[in-house]
């Protein structure tokens, strides 16, 4: 019975982020609370010989994802493994991203048709800590925080989104920087994702990731767009890049 439920449970998480993205990513999800499939030896290799059971459960959760989103695109299922970056390495020909919490584990691919880069992130919709929230949020953001009525979850949203807009970006770049390297604009609307009867879905909306600084190929004031929803207990959100025809 547990172990039913946990897969209802892991079709709810699908459902609340599977609209956020284009109808050519593929979305895939895996419940770290369950037993996840054990990961390729080659992915289990990259995990510290001293990590902790809950590391490994969402790290095989989010490998289970990653390959069950390889089969919905058709393809051979092939390890993920980890770069000096410590960045997942996704076959030759897919775009990819991936991200896991306590209760959950999501990746999302493409063949990139249409869509050059994707970013990822799930969080537990709990509020960030007050002493984050200037570590996490720029002074614009922080003003518009102060008019929101739950103020901590919403600078969870945008921790989260810029955790998805650095995934997003690093595809391209290969950089690494601060929260500070990006500016959030973010529009509460609850028809910016299709909600799904198979996920309660408390809220919706839209940000816009501005570049503060140069990180090539992106300038100063450069975007990526993204979308986010709150609901089943996470916060998720999602960027993704067009390709530019």
């Amino acid at each position: 019975m547990t172990a039913i439920l946990d897969s209802q449970r892991s079709a709810r998480h699908r459902a609340l982020i599977r609209p956020l993205f284009a109808a050519s990513v593929a979305v895939e999800t895996c419940d770290p609370q369950d037993d996840p499939p054990a990961p390729f030896p080659s992915e289990a290799a990259c995990l510290s010989p001293n990590a902790v059971d809950k590391r490994r459960r969402e790290f095989a959760a989010g490998r289970a994802a990653a390959h069950r989103a390889m089969a919905a695109l058709g393809l051979t299922t092939e390890p993920i493994l980890i770069g000096p970056k410590r960045a997942p390495i996704w076959p030759t020909g897919l775009i990819g991203s991936i991200s896991h919490c306590r209760s959950a584990a999501v990746a999302v691919a493409t063949k990139g048709e249409d869509i050059q880069a994707l970013g990822v992130d799930l969080e537990e919709d709990t509020p960030l800590s007050d002493d984050l929230i200037p570590q996490i949020c720029r002074p614009a953001e922080r003003a518009w925080l102060s008019g929101q009525a739950n103020p901590g979850q919403f600078a969870k949203v945008i921790f989260s989104a810029k955790e998805a807009a650095y995934k997003c970006q690093y595809h391209l770049s290969q950089q690494f920087f601060g929260f500070e390297g990006m500016e959030l604009d973010v529009t509460l609307d609850n028809s910016a994702c299709a909600t799904s009867p198979h996920a309660q879905v408390t809220l919706c909306g839209r940000f816009s990731a501005c570049f503060t600084a140069e990180r090539a190929p992106f300038v100063t004031g450069d975007r990526i767009e993204g979308r986010f929803a709150i609901g089943e207990g996470l916060i998720a959100t999602a960027a993704q890049l067009p390709r530019v025809r």
